[in-house]
């Protein structure tokens, strides 16, 4: 899966645990709402869960659900948690410039918050 592939559906998921913060969502009901495969739902959960942005709980009453707030949770911290390598580039110089552009863009990212992509889902339905 491409890295925005995995930030669309990283941002997508945690949208659907902030419909109901305090509430445990199985990847098998997250997939059904969002058409997609529960297994890239697990994979997404593990990327949330090491970035510390969800909670997990295996187990009959297991799910996944947010660890922190969702006006608490920028855009930049996603695609952090869910984009892996940026742009690698093998020039030392170049390379020390792309991370502070990765740094600029996710600082930019997180003027938008988790909560802001849900108020606009809303709108949209």
């Amino acid at each position: 899966m491409a890295n925005s592939e995995r930030f669309q559906l990283g941002v997508r998921v945690l949208a659907v645990l902030a419909e109901e913060p305090g509430t445990m969502h199985t990847s098998a009901s997250i997939a059904e709402v969002l058409k997609e495969s529960a297994v890239m739902v697990r994979r997404s959960f593990l990327l949330l869960h090491k970035a510390g942005l969800i909670v997990q709980r295996k187990g009959p009453h297991g799910g996944a659900k947010l660890k922190v707030p969702p006006k608490q949770i920028g855009l930049g911290d996603v695609f952090q948690a869910t984009a892996g390598d940026w742009l690698p580039v093998e020039d030392r110089a170049v390379a020390g410039l792309m991370k502070r552009v990765r740094q600029d863009a996710v600082e930019a990212m997180n003027e938008h918050s988790l909560a802001g992509v849900v108020k606009r889902l809303k709108k949209g339905k």
